[in-house]
């Protein structure tokens, strides 16, 4: 039985892990006493015993962490942003390619994707090594996300007794074109420049949409040709592709709201169209991506302890 750390569990990706893992045989999930949470070196005791660590932590720490590890034989799944463009770590995103997932299962080092980054990545990859989308395109993107991918402190705010008037409505944000999950978009996709990025958090709880639009004129393709790429890659059970599954016209960012599998579709028409990835910001775009990778590692069935 495998022993699996999960430090920074207390968070909302943490504590989907544990649910996620807790009713599991195959491995012991092994914790801090709440007063020794934050003790240097209990922590490093317990990074060093467990076989698998799940970091759910800011940056800093996460490096932190990563330096306290001297067993050579601890898998780490770091879910915050420190590694997600380190050459030497795997993307923790298996349904992207073989390499993906090779890389995923013989790595001791895994980054998981960030939420937004992971509908747009999922979307525009494969169209760009298709040579569907260029390079040097200038792409665009929005996602609309529920407020738990802000943390506790968001949460708060959102389920407040009385709800502040300004947070009843959708609300931009990242608005400096800096948000943290641009740098993977633009590495894993292999595009020269990043998109124009628009995310949107609204009050409810969790669920995202990615919307990447396009102009016919400056793709190498049709609509069908990019369908079939999706067709092919995406066969589920965790990344699905599929068709017609708007709700009269409309378009949930709740719709796969506690599940951790994504669905990409296609919208629109043959001179403007719309790739849309839905799924929940905390599944498959945060604790399941990292379950996922879990198993992976273990050799388990890939979707093993998920909602889909």
């Amino acid at each position: 039985m495998k022993k699996v750390f999960i430090d920074g569990k207390a968070g909302t990706t943490g504590l989907r892990i544990e649910e996620r893992l807790s009713s599991r045989t195959d491995v012991e999930i092994i914790s801090l006493p709440e007063e020794k949470r934050k003790d240097t070196e209990a922590r490093r005791e317990m990074l060093n015993r467990a076989d698998i660590v799940f970091l759910c932590l800011p940056d800093a720490a996460a490096k932190e962490a990563v330096q306290m590890i001297e067993n050579p034989d601890t898998v780490v799944i770091d879910a915050s942003t420190a590694h997600r463009t380190n050459p030497d770590w795997a993307y923790g995103f298996a349904e992207l390619g073989e390499d993906f997932e090779e890389k995923i299962r013989n790595s001791k080092r895994i980054a998981n994707p960030g939420c937004h980054a992971s509908g747009f990545i999922a979307l525009v990859y494969p169209l760009v090594k298709a040579g569907i989308i260029p390079k040097d395109a200038l792409l665009s993107a929005h996602s609309l996300t529920g407020y738990s991918g802000g943390g506790k402190s968001m949460i708060a705010e959102y389920e407040a007794d009385e709800l502040a008037p300004l947070l009843a409505a959708p609300r931009q944000y990242g608005i400096s074109q800096a948000h943290k999950h641009l740098p993977e978009m633009v590495k894993v996709c292999g595009i020269d420049t990043p998109p124009v990025f628009s995310p949107i958090v609204a009050p409810f709880y969790s669920g995202m949409e990615v919307t990447v639009p396009l102009h016919r004129a400056e793709i190498n393709g049709t609509v069908d040709d990019i369908k079939e790429v999706y067709k092919k890659l995406y066969t589920g059970p965790l990344v699905k592709y599929n068709e017609g599954m708007d709700e009269g016209g409309f378009l949930s960012a709740g719709r796969f709201e506690g599940l951790d599998s994504m669905s990409v579709e296609v919208f629109g028409n043959e001179d403007r169209i719309i790739l849309v990835a839905r799924y929940d910001n905390l599944g498959k775009g945060a604790s399941g991506a990292a379950v996922e990778c879990l198993n992976i590692k273990l050799g388990c069935d890939k979707a093993l302890g998920l909602e889909i």
